[in-house]
C-alpha cells in the first residue's frame, strides 16, 4: 500500500500540467498563511489576542477556524473568506426571488460570470460593513485600551485593511480554482483548519497533563473521531443510481441508442456548503452581540453561542434548509426529465415527461432528507460531546466534515488528471475516485 502511494506521487511529478497546478496551489496557500500573521496597523495585538481568547469563548473559537487563527490575532485576514460566503448565500437566495438573477443562472457561462461579479461586489460591501463594525467595537472595548490612536483615521485604516485582506483572499481563491487544483475558496478554509492542528493537539495534551482529561475520555474522543471520519468518507461516496434505458433510433444509415445507463444521485449533493452557510449566518450576529455592553443583547449572544440549545436548534434547521435549497439549485428534475425525453431515454416502468420528473423529485427528496440528517448528526452530536468533555473546539464535526470533504474533492481532481494520461491513480486501478460532485 505504501509503495503504491509513493508510485502515485511519483506519477504526479511526471505530469507537467498537474505538477504545475499543485505547486501553484501550494504557493498560494503559503501566501495565505503568511498574510494570516501580518497584524492590522494601529492595534496592540498581543493584549487584544489575550483579551479575545479570555472573553471570546467558544464562539470566537468557532469563527476562528474559518480564518485560521487570523481573527483572534486580528491580522489583515481577520475577516477571512466569510464575507464571500455570506455574499454567495445572499445571491443564491435572491436567485429564487429575482427573475433577472434566475435568468442569468440559466444563461450558462455568461450568466455565471455575471453572478460571480455580483458576488464580488457583495463581498466588498459586506467586508466594509464588518470592518467598520470591528473598528467601532475595538474603540469601545476595554475603554479603548487596544487602540493606539482612536478616531476616524484609525477607523478608515482598519476598514481599508480588513476589506483589502478579504478582497485579496477572494482573488486568491479564484486564482487557485482557475490555475491550481481543487476549489480555491474551500482550500483556503481547509488550510486554515489544518494550520490549527498542532496547537489543538498541544492543547489536548496539556488538558491531559493537568488531569482535566483522563485516558478513558481521551480514548473515547479518538474513537468518536474515527467513527465520524469513517461515516463521512462512506456517506460522501454514497449514491442512489436511477436506471435509464435509451431506445434505438435510426438516423440515416446509422442506429443510435439502445444502451443502458444510470443517473447517480448523491446522498449529500450539497457537500460542505450547508454547515458553512449555516454557521456563517448564526456566528456573525452572535459575535456582534457579544461586544455590545447591553445585558439583554449579551444574553441573546450567549444563547447563540455554540453548545446552547437555541444555537443547536437553529444550526440543525439551517443545515436541513440549505441541503434542500442547494440541491434544488443544482439539480432540476424537470430539466433532467426533458433531456431524457429529448434523447429517447426513459426510466424502466416510468412514463416519460411529467411522471419521470415526479419520480426523480420523489427520490431526490428522500435521499436529500437522509443526507441532511447525516450532516446534522455529524456537525452537532460531536460538538455536544465536546462541550461536555471540555476538549478543544478544533475537533468539531464541522471541521472534520470540511477537511474530509475538501480532501476528497481535491484527490478526485488529481485522480482525474492522472487517469486522463493513463497513469495509475491513488486507488491503484482505473476506477475514478468518487467525489462529492
Amino acid at each position: 500500500m505504501f509503495e503504491r502511494l509513493l508510485t502515485s506521487f511519483h506519477n504526479i511529478l511526471k505530469i507537467p500540467e498537474l505538477r504545475t497546478r499543485i505547486l501553484f496551489t501550494l504557493g498560494m496557500l503559503v501566501v495565505y498563511r503568511i498574510g494570516a500573521h501580518i497584524p492590522t496597523p494601529g492595534i496592540n495585538n498581543d493584549e487584544l489576542a489575550k483579551f479575545l481568547i479570555e472573553k471570546g469563548g467558544s464562539l470566537l473559537g468557532f469563527l476562528d477556524i474559518f480564518s485560521g487563527g487570523a481573527l483572534s490575532r486580528l491580522t489583515i485576514f481577520a475577516l477571512g473568506i466569510m464575507p464571500y460566503i455570506s455574499a454567495s448565500i445572499i445571491l443564491q437566495l435572491l436567485t429564487v426571488v429575482i427573475p433577472h438573477l434566475a435568468k442569468l443562472a440559466k444563461e450558462g457561462e455568461r450568466g455565471r460570470k455575471k453572478i460571480i461579479q455580483y458576488t464580488r461586489f457583495g463581498t466588498i460591501g459586506i467586508a466594509l460593513i464588518q470592518g467598520f463594525g470591528i473598528a467601532i467595537g475595538l474603540e469601545g472595548m476595554n475603554q479603548g485600551a487596544f487602540v493606539l490612536n482612536p478616531g476616524w483615521g484609525f477607523r478608515l485604516m482598519t476598514v481599508i485593511t480588513l476589506t483589502a485582506g478579504t478582497g485579496f483572499l477572494m482573488w486568491l481563491g479564484e486564482q487557485i480554482t482557475e490555475r491550481g487544483i481543487g476549489n480555491g475558496i474551500s482550500l483556503i478554509i481547509f488550510a486554515g483548519i489544518v494550520a490549527r492542528l498542532p496547537s489543538a493537539v498541544a492543547q489536548t495534551y496539556d488538558l491531559y497533563q493537568v488531569g482535566q482529561l483522563n485516558f478513558f475520555v481521551l480514548l473515547l474522543l479518538g474513537l468518536i473521531m474515527l467513527a465520524v471520519v469513517g461515516a463521512i468518507v462512506f456517506l460522501e461516496s454514497g449514491r442512489r443510481k436511477i436506471p435509464v434505458q435509451y431506445a434505438k433510433r435510426v438516423v440515416g444509415r446509422r442506429v443510435y441508442g439502445g444502451q443502458s445507463t444510470h443517473i447517480p444521485l448523491k446522498i449529500n449533493t450539497a457537500g460542505v456548503i450547508p454547515p458553512i452557510f449555516a454557521s456563517s449566518l448564526i456566528a456573525f450576529p452572535a459575535t456582534i452581540a457579544g461586544f455590545i455592553q447591553v445585558p439583554w443583547v449579551q444574553s441573546i449572544g450567549g444563547q447563540l453561542a455554540p453548545g446552547s440549545v437555541l444555537y443547536t436548534l437553529l444550526y440543525v434547521g439551517l443545515i436541513v434548509f440549505f441541503c434542500f435549497f442547494y440541491t434544488a439549485v443544482v439539480l432540476n428534475p424537470v430539466d433532467m426529465a426533458d433531456n431524457m425525453k429529448k434523447y429517447g431515454g426513459f426510466i424502466p416502468g416510468i412514463r416519460p415527461g411529467q411522471n419521470t420528473s415526479d419520480f426523480i423529485y420523489k427520490v431526490l427528496t428522500r435521499i436529500t432528507f437522509a443526507g441532511a440528517i447525516y450532516l446534522a448528526i455529524v456537525c452537532v452530536i460531536p460538538e455536544i460531546l465536546i462541550y461536555r468533555l471540555n476538549v478543544p473546539f478544533y475537533f468539531g464535526g464541522t471541521s472534520l466534515l470540511i477537511v474530509i470533504g475538501v480532501g476528497l474533492d481535491t484527490a478526485q481532481q488529481i485522480e482525474s488528471h492522472m487517469l486522463m494520461r493513463n497513469y495509475e491513480g491513488f486507488l491503484g486501478g482505473h476506477k475514478p475516485l468518487p467525489g462529492r460532485r
